[in-house]
């Protein structure tokens, strides 16, 4: 089944660059790779929004691969965040007209929920990846934060014909910084004691929400619940 799925990935991706991910481009794929149509489509039941997916999935496995495989121990923790987000940009380097049609696709409202998922999954596999043992609030804002920052960089890096994306990597860079200055000032406000008695109230609702697993009931993506 892994093979089949894996075949009709691959045959699919020159057709991606013509036809997107659509009908027309499973269809190609699944007469490619002369496989049954009955189980191709039981392997992708949505046809090539489950491709899409597929494709994407298998981005995330390289970058984590990758990022187990590396030694980052000398890094700043930041770094090995970015080296994160590279990596996945690296594994999909070249297919990279499949990530541009892919991100129109999940632009599409009847895909959009679906594209959110795998923007956060992939910030919740790097997060995972590199240890992440948080189990409050932090949780979800370490994702919701990373999500942004991997979707804003692959938004620059599709526009980006600098050597070796040169410019991309110098983009992502300061979008670290810029999470990082804000978790710098986050914390110079919770130790303020006038300024924390302010927050008391958003800190106690934080303070509710725990990370999947840990007994806590929450509709946020990634959760799942412990009943």
């Amino acid at each position: 089944m892994d093979d089949a799925k894996t075949r009709i990935l691959d045959a699919s991706l020159p057709h991606v660059t013509f036809d997107g991910w659509s009908k027309e481009t499973f269809d190609a794929a699944v007469e490619d790779t002369g496989i049954e149509v009955g189980l191709a489509k039981s392997l992708f039941p949505r046809g090539p929004l489950d491709l899409a997916i597929a494709f994407h999935k298998r981005g995330d496995a390289q970058m984590v691969a990758r990022l187990k495989s590396e030694n980052l121990l000398a890094m700043r923790f930041r770094d090995r965040i970015a080296a994160g987000v590279r990596y996945r940009l690296e594994a999909a380097a070249v297919d990279k007209e499949a990530v541009r049609r892919g991100s129109s696709f999940f632009a599409v409202p009847t895909n959009a929920a679906e594209g959110a998922k795998l923007v956060w999954g992939t910030a919740d596999a790097i997060w995972s990846a590199l240890g992440d043992q948080s189990k409050d609030h932090n949780w979800y804002t370490k994702r919701a934060t990373l999500s942004a920052v991997y979707g804003a960089t692959v938004l620059f890096w599709l526009g980006d014909d600098s050597e070796d994306h040169a410019a991309t990597w110098e983009f992502l860079d300061r979008r670290i910084d810029n999470v990082m200055q804000f978790e710098k000032v986050k914390a110079q406000v919770n130790a303020n004691p006038v300024a924390s008695k302010l927050m008391a109230g958003p800190n106690w609702l934080l303070s509710q929400l725990k990370a999947p697993g840990s007994g806590f009931d929450s509709d946020l993506p990634g959760h799942t619940n412990s009943k």
